[in-house]
């Protein structure tokens, strides 16, 4: 009786559990019809502000938004830069956008991406057009970009951060001993800098000189433009940013740095002043986010196509993503370009550190088979430095920003070793085998000394290539290379000086130069790769993504990918960036 009763129970909610199940089903795709039906265009009104407000995480290329998530009326986490850019070209030429606000933009970009998008309001500038600026507290990078604007206000009881650049690395030496954790590094040549926070407890003087170059060439880059708004040679901005000058708001527009202080309400009427509103008009504002809805993020309008393959994240070997570059979906995606007859270009948009040399060697041959049939131009992001540029040396031709980060052209091992570790927690591992190195690695043994000698010669022989890659794409000689090489980071504009990149510019100029090399003026751009519209890929957007990570965090997230299945099972020779370069 008991059994009948137990398998009646079991019956009966399985039973409402698929009914449960078609509900759910049911409510998704009535959600998703109706907001495909009901969705209104965004209305834009005469006379209207474009406001921006950027609060999000900005990324080189729009994330990919599923209906299901505008369904659920789920928000993209990020806001991409094709979309900002394209936002405000089209704001130049659209009459019914008077202006642009700039208003408590707190910007989570890198200084590439924040100078591109300077370089377009700069740009819609030409019009005639307004541009003010709002903020409770500026940032310094926020007032970087907020310095394009005609006038630039902020609260009275706020300030602007005008301190220099700076970066802070972590050094785990003393963490290794203390916890029983080590890192088996082993390296070729002077590539000193990606390994020494696990070899030593202060940062080496070549570290340091290399980062000093880098931080002093994008200081250099931020004081050229902050200099065209104001009245302030760069002596006297150095000497703001020594002193602290411009932290209080009323001493920030006694120097210069603002126009003037004004609290929210009264901003809000010196737009309506600006628009020459009324007492009963309304100020008619449209925020970016919705006002990109409304314009095409692609360049051109012509028959041709320029297909630009966005490459960010780190590179890892297998499939890829939106945030990692995996040489799968990338190899597929240059396959599926050239079965296009109307793709006479290709730019690739590179914002990666690094990683998988492997993984770039795979992606570096297929762009090699991709040029024989087209021109192939690289456009650098943020950063685009080892295994980032790895893929990149190849090209046609090379735009970099002034601030992007780049070279790192160097290789290196790194694999974890947890012994001292376990055996403190009464762990111990035997290892059986056939062959004296038949277990060539365990986190649980060290290296013998052969399998070390191994792995060295395996990291000497990638190096090599490595350098005879660039040495080919930059029409250079072996030894030219690894005299710039070594693992050195550099700027941009360093880089171009140096021949590593052929010209200092963003997408755009990229996307016309590779339309030049095609010899045609009437094109359009393609994004890739695509992604497909399902409910798996919906299923994994909820998932954690990149953004959102604290200083702390991002570093134990570094720390945790030398660690990874990627780093250390599949291809433990990584060709990526010394270190997680965080500049504030």
């Amino acid at each position: 009786m008991q059994f009948l009763k137990n398998l009646l129970a079991s019956v009966l909610g399985t039973f409402i559990a698929i009914v449960l199940a078609f509900v759910f089903l049911f409510i998704i795709i009535a959600g998703v019809a109706s907001s495909i039906d009901s969705t209104d265009e965004v209305n834009v009104k005469e006379k209207s502000i474009l406001t921006i407000n950027l609060q999000k995480p900005v990324t080189d290329r729009s994330p990919n938004q599923f209906e299901l998530e505008t369904a659920f009326d789920l928000d993209a986490e990020a806001i991409g830069l094709d979309k900002i850019l394209a936002s405000v070209r089209a704001a130049k030429d659209d009459e019914r956008i008077e202006g642009i606000s700039i208003e408590h933009t707190f910007l989570q970009s890198g200084m590439s991406q924040t100078q591109a998008m300077r370089d377009a309001l700069s740009d819609f500038k030409q019009s005639g057009k307004f541009i003010y600026a709002y903020h409770d507290f500026y940032t310094q990078k926020d007032y970087y970009f907020a310095s394009v604007a005609d006038s630039v206000f902020v609260h009275p009881e706020g300030g602007v951060d005008i301190s220099g650049l700076a970066s802070e690395v972590l050094y785990l030496k003393k963490f290794q001993d203390i916890t029983g954790v080590q890192m088996q590094v082993i390296r070729s040549g002077a590539y000193k800098s990606a390994v020494e926070p696990f070899l030593r407890d202060e940062m080496s003087d070549e570290n340091r000189q290399q980062i000093k170059s880098l931080l002093d060439s994008f200081w250099k880059e931020m004081l050229v433009k902050m200099e065209e708004r104001t009245a302030l040679n760069a002596k006297k901005i150095n000497q703001i940013a020594s002193d602290l000058d411009a932290s209080v708001a009323a001493n920030a527009v006694k120097i210069g740095v603002v126009d003037n202080t004004l609290l929210r309400n009264e901003y809000r009427e010196l737009l309506r002043n600006q628009m020459e509103l009324g007492e009963d008009d309304k100020l008619n504002t449209i925020d970016i986010e919705d006002y990109q809805q409304t314009v095409k993020s692609f360049l051109g309008d012509g028959k041709d196509r320029i297909a630009v393959v966005y490459a960010q994240g780190e590179i890892i070997y297998g499939e890829g993503g939106e945030f990692q570059i995996g040489q799968e979906l990338f190899i597929r995606t240059l396959k599926k370009i050239k079965e296009n007859d109307r793709t006479k270009a290709v730019v690739i948009r590179v914002n990666s550190p690094g990683g998988s040399s492997l993984s770039s060697e795979l992606i570096y041959q297929e762009i090699q088979a991709l040029q024989e049939e087209m021109p192939v131009v690289v456009s650098m992001g943020d950063v685009a430095a080892s295994g980032g540029y790895y893929i990149a040396a190849g090209a046609d031709y090379i735009f970099a920003e002034p601030t992007t980060i780049t070279g790192s052209i160097g290789v290196f091992g790194i694999l974890p070793l947890v012994e001292d570790l376990a055996e403190n927690w009464g762990v111990r591992a035997e290892q059986v085998s056939t062959h004296p190195n038949a277990l060539l690695y365990s986190p649980m043994k060290s290296l013998t000394p052969l399998a070390r000698q191994e792995i060295k010669q395996q990291i000497k022989r990638v190096y090599s290539t490595f350098l005879e890659r660039v040495a080919s794409g930059r029409n250079m000689s072996v030894e030219e290379v690894d005299e710039v090489a070594q693992g050195r980071v550099w700027s941009g504009s360093d880089a171009y000086n140096i021949g590593l990149v052929d010209a200092l510019g963003g997408l755009e100029e990229a996307v016309a130069y590779a339309a030049k090399l095609a010899e045609t003026d009437s094109y359009r751009t393609t994004n890739y790769p695509k992604f497909s519209d399902d409910f798996e890929s919906f299923l994994q957007s909820l998932q954690p993504s990149p953004f959102g990570h604290t200083a702390i965090g991002k570093s134990i997230q570094y720390f945790q990918s030398l660690f990874s299945k990627q780093t250390t099972q599949i291809d433990h020779i990584q060709a990526r960036i010394p270190f997680d370069l965080n500049i504030r």
